[in-house]
Formats: structure tokens, C-alpha cells, sequence
């Protein structure tokens, strides 16, 4: 079964995406900000990550500038999900290393499309 790692502040974020995802066959770790799921992923590497970029402690940006750095953290399909919408941020993000990107709010049927687009469904 493959890892998604859901990183996002919001707590109902993260129940939302939990249901989408488990719906199309993932495991599920979540981390409530970048720093946390730095050490998930120091821990066991997800096969995925769907990140928020505004959290406190660790912005979405900075962890996945970290991850890419990490042993085995050139692997997991990154997918940014965020209000974050000027073309420079998403230009920043996929130059960091992000394989795609979602605007919030987002339904069940745009976060599946996106990561079948990434080859993860």
C-alpha cells in the first residue's frame, strides 16, 4: 500500500484529504507542520506528500527544500495544495522540487486527478 504524508495546519484539511485518499488506497501519516514531517520522513520516506504551504514552524516551501536534500527524499511525488496562487509562488514551488500543485479549496475529484497526473493512481 502506498504513503501519503498529509502536511497542513488545518486539522480539517487533513481529515478531508485522509478520506479522499484512503477512498483510492493510501496510507495515511499526517503532520501538522514542515518540521514534523521532516522527522516522518527521516523516519520512513512517504511515497507521496501533500503539502500546505502557510504553517507555522516550517513553512511547506522550506521542508520541501529539505526533503529534496534528505537520503531517498528525491522519491516521494510532492503535491503543493494552497491559497497560494500568484504564478511566482508556483513557479518557486515546482523549481524546489514540487511535482504539482492544487488551489484550496479543493474537491476529491481535482486531488485524484492530480495525483494520477503524477503517476501515483
Amino acid at each position: 500500500m502506498k504513503t501519503c504524508l498529509v502536511v497542513d495546519d488545518s486539522r480539517v484539511i487533513r481529515k478531508v484529504a485522509r478520506r479522499v485518499l484512503e477512498d483510492i488506497g493510501f496510507s495515511i501519516a499526517e503532520a501538522s507542520d514542515g518540521l514534523e514531517a521532516l522527522a516522518w520522513c527521516r523516519t520512513e520516506m512517504p511515497d507521496a506528500v501533500l503539502l500546505d504551504w502557510n504553517m507555522p514552524v516550517m513553512t511547506g516551501i522550506d521542508f520541501l527544500k529539505q526533503l529534496r536534500d534528505e537520503p531517498g527524499g528525491a522519491a516521494p511525488k510532492v503535491v503543493f495544495c494552497t491559497v497560494e496562487n500568484d504564478v511566482e509562488r508556483i513557479r518557486e514551488a515546482l523549481a524546489c522540487g514540487a511535482d504539482e500543485y492544487i488551489m484550496k479549496p479543493f474537491d476529491g475529484d481535482i486531488l485524484v486527478a492530480k495525483f494520477a497526473e503524477v503517476g501515483l493512481v
